[in-house]
């Protein structure tokens, strides 16, 4: 008995830890902030700006848009994963978005951003960046899509809740951190211990802009029964674009993934 009594100590007191460490290095396990890379390039012929904004808690934010040689494009505001330096992207801008702009804006602590990631923080973010792309004169402030990918489909779904995106496009979305977290943690009370549960579908059928849904079927971090359900869950038209060999972090590299994103855009913007 009194080794079965040891035995069952021993395993509450693991089991705690494991609770403990998923409480307390959370952030550590969601986000995984990427140095500054230097001066984003653009597309060739088009123009790159750097852009600084400085939040309402005083924390500086950093990025490039990209614009085509084009007369009041219309916008593409792109939310990266969770180890995504978002700059790194620009280069590809015309080839993934076609003749429209991009904003690329590092998350807090990523890149020369500063401050630290956090739920709360890059949602208000990424609202007041939507503010200052829409109050720009360059751009067609009637034609803003969202593009979210990954942790970044987190993000972009709370920012299309509250304002007036034209369409949404999610990479490997999930209907929520805490729902993906749960799978990887079954025996552990996840919706106590998250801090970041990123519930996208508890918001998804009060959104009724068109939305593309792009899935890799070997996707092992996300599988796509977390963005089906978002999908299914979704309040206006989806479309949805499966790639069978695909995962998670390889997507892109899809041939007809570009595609997908510029014919999605074309009929939206």
């Amino acid at each position: 008995m009194a080794w079965l009594a040891g035995a069952l100590l021993a395993a509450l007191l693991a089991y705690v830890a494991v609770a403990a460490l998923v409480w307390f290095a959370q952030e550590r396990l969601l986000f995984y902030p990427q140095p500054p890379l230097g001066a984003a390039l653009p597309p060739a012929g088009w123009q790159a700006e750097v852009v600084r904004l400085t939040t309402r808690d005083g924390t500086a934010l950093v990025g490039v848009m990209v614009k085509p040689p084009v007369s009041r494009p219309p916008l593409v505001i792109y939310f990266g994963g969770n180890a995504e330096e978002v700059t790194a992207f620009a280069p590809a801008a015309a080839q993934v978005y076609g003749e429209r702009a991009v904003l690329f804006v590092n998350y807090r602590g990523y890149g020369a951003s500063g401050g630290r990631p956090g739920e709360k923080e890059m949602v208000a973010d990424g609202l007041e960046v939507f503010d200052w792309a829409a109050g720009r004169s360059d751009v067609d402030s009637t034609r803003i899509a969202i593009h979210g990918r990954s942790l970044g489909s987190g993000v972009a779904v709370q920012v299309a809740a509250a304002r007036p995106a034209r369409c949404v496009v999610l990479t490997s979305p999930f209907d929520s951190a805490s729902a993906v977290a749960q799978r990887v943690y079954p025996w552990l009370p996840i919706g106590l211990l998250i801090r970041h549960p990123f519930d996208s579908i508890a918001r998804a059928p009060q959104l009724r802009m068109p939305l593309l849904v792009l899935m890799g079927d070997r996707d092992e971090l996300v599988p796509m029964a977390h963005s089906m359900r978002l999908a299914d869950a979704w309040g206006g038209p989806v479309e949805r674009a499966t790639y069978a060999g695909f995962g998670h972090n390889d997507i892109g590299l899809n041939p007809r993934y570009n595609d997908a994103i510029r014919t999605f855009l074309s009929r939206c913007l």
